[in-house]
């Protein structure tokens, strides 16, 4: 399939799609993993992937660009929702250099940012090794991906 939307719905229980994410969730507040549920999911559906990616970010790297907030990988296909502050699965390594989720902050007068929070079905349970940055984790999921949607919430200092 590769990666293009599907069916697959990605929710908050916390902030809609579009709004702005409450500060607990970021970098001024508790900066904590907001809880997420999704749903329709595609069959034959063995693990999910879940990302937040800030593409406002002013960041540009070689092959890259925006800033990576969150990569948490090998979510088993029966999960349905992650509460928030997650510490189950594998944490991949995020633009922050740390393991797990750091929320919204961005650059303070740089205006509203829109963070995409990716989740991807994949057709294996691949048992990916913790450490992977999302674009290595992209390279190994991408041939098993059946499904993917997003939520996008907004944060600006």
């Amino acid at each position: 399939m590769g990666f293009a939307l599907s069916e697959l719905q990605l929710k908050c229980p916390v902030f809609e799609s579009g709004s702005v994410i409450p500060k607990r969730y970021t970098g001024e507040g508790e900066d904590i993993s907001p809880p997420m549920e999704w749903t329709d999911v595609p069959e034959g559906t063995k693990s999910f992937v879940l990302i937040c990616h800030d593409p406002d970010a002013p960041l540009v790297l070689p092959g890259t660009y925006g800033f990576v907030h969150w990569v948490l990988y090998n979510i088993p296909g029966e999960i349905t929702a992650l509460p928030e502050g997650v510490k189950e699965h594998t944490n991949g390594i995020n633009d922050f250099n740390n393991e797990g989720y750091n929320g919204p902050m961005p650059p303070a007068g740089h205006g509203t940012h829109h963070y995409f929070f990716w989740l991807l079905a994949l057709n294996e349970q691949l048992n990916l090794e913790p450490g992977l940055t999302l674009w290595q984790l992209l390279e190994r999921v991408e041939p098993h991906v059946t499904g993917m949607n997003r939520l996008v919430g907004k944060y600006k200092r």
